[in-house]
């Protein structure tokens, strides 16, 4: 099977194990600025172009703050997320706030820091309104339904949870103006993982035709178009990553036709991809623990769905590694295991590997959006730490492993001293 990259040798993570125990996820710095910059570039035509890192894809204060020194703003849909940009210095429009079933204090936390706040559903207008007030630029997330085709990650457009209706759109920006507002942006977010070009084209196409309908209509001009992410990543060799170039291209022939043809220019267009940002760029470094053979063969490493989920709730693909056989052939099939009291916890299933020995490292691929974020604590497994290969070869602890007292913190044991158990 034909590998992919990493950035590393199998002497580096030696080294590095002598000081940070496996299981970590190691993130590509290199990479990921390389890859960033890429991305502002394809759409550099667009005066206002902002990617806002969907920082549910991996929310290391370190890594915002390398994506921030390439221009990126923060997507938040919480709380935590609102004070991590926080904690970073970020504040105003570098903020943008889409959630949805949210509470009061959320609000008023992101209204604090002056986000943009994308409203997810035409009742939070007046929920905002009393609870945290209605601020000089509102979004409303738009939900296509038949319109658009959805995919196998987050479902059809009519299924989901997410956004206004077409009709909502109309009246809820009818609502807005007749509140006094004068500043208005629009959003949409309908894939997740897709690797088509002509997918965000299409997007694009369908947001535009919205602007102009609703100029015609409300009287109000657009500030920004958010189209979301989804932008997919390669995870298996024979997959190819989203042309942004092509994707570009084909927006900006769009924007020309509908939004400098009807008058509405300028028009900032905005994107909140995460995957696309860090997900190529992070690594999860284990160990092989055991080998197991019964009716199959198994190889049981120290890291589990704990520290990356993804192929046990969807069934994902993930890349593996053997550092230091890359070259041997690939000739055994085994189921790759944690150690979690779940049968569904494999990050491989029927794989062919090189023959792995206890003791091998193991390198699993495209970890870093959705491996650690997604982490838990079930069976009171501890998460993992989370390293930064710099561009200069040097290595970072950007979070420390969690221990038993992270894990006990919440836990009142000098209580249970003096609990009696009723008769």
């Amino acid at each position: 099977m034909k590998g992919k990259n990493i950035p590393f040798s199998k002497e580096q993570i030696e080294s590095i194990i002598k000081t940070y125990p496996t299981p970590f996820h190691i993130y590509d710095e290199k990479g990921m600025v390389e890859y960033a910059k890429y991305f502002v570039n394809a759409f550099s035509w667009n005066k206002g172009f902002k990617e806002y890192y969907a920082i549910k894809a991996c929310p290391n204060p370190y890594l915002m703050k390398i994506l921030r020194n390439q221009g990126f703003g923060i997507d938040c849909s919480s709380l935590a997320e609102l004070v991590l940009a926080e904690k970073l210095g970020m504040r105003g429009e570098e903020i943008m706030f889409t959630s949805n079933d949210t509470p009061d204090y959320e609000y008023k936390k992101a209204v604090e820091l002056g986000a943009i706040i994308n409203l997810d559903d035409i009742t939070h207008i007046d929920y905002l309104e009393k609870t945290a007030g209605i601020p000089e630029l509102v979004c409303f997330r738009y939900n296509p339904g038949a319109l658009k085709g959805g995919n196998v990650i987050i479902g059809n457009p009519e299924d989901s949870k997410y956004g206004f209706t077409r009709e909502q759109l109309f009246e809820g920006y009818k609502r807005l103006k007749n509140k006094g507002v004068k500043r208005f942006g629009i959003h949409t977010m309908v894939a997740s993982n897709e690797l088509d070009p002509e997918y965000f084209i299409e997007t694009a196409e369908i947001i535009f035709d919205t602007i102009v309908d609703i100029y015609k209509e409300v009287g109000i001009r657009f500030e920004f178009a958010n189209l979301g992410g989804g932008i997919g990543i390669p995870y298996k060799n024979e997959h190819k990553p989203v042309d942004l170039e092509k994707v570009s291209t084909g927006i900006q022939a769009l924007y020309e036709k509908m939004i400098v043809g009807n008058g509405l220019d300028p028009l900032k267009i905005f994107f909140e991809s995460g995957r696309a940002i860090t997900g190529p760029f992070g690594f999860l470094v284990s160990k092989v623990l055991h080998l197991k053979e019964t009716y199959k063969k198994y190889v049981g490493l120290d890291s589990c769905m704990a520290n990356l989920m993804r192929p046990a709730l969807y069934g994902a693909y993930h890349h593996i590694t053997v550092l230091g056989k890359e070259s041997e052939t690939c000739n055994t099939i085994y189921d790759v295991t944690g150690s979690l009291c779940e049968n569904n916890d494999k990050f491989a299933i029927n794989r062919l590997l090189p023959k792995i020995e206890v003791g091998d490292i193991i390198v699993i691929h495209d970890s870093g959006a959705h491996g650690h974020s997604m982490g838990f604590n079930y069976n009171g497994k501890l998460r993992s730490a989370e390293l930064l290969l710099r561009e200069d070869g040097s290595v970072k602890q950007i979070r420390r492993a969690e221990s038993l007292d992270d894990l006990f913190a919440t836990l009142d044991f000098d209580g249970l001293q003096n609990f009696t158990v009723l008769k």
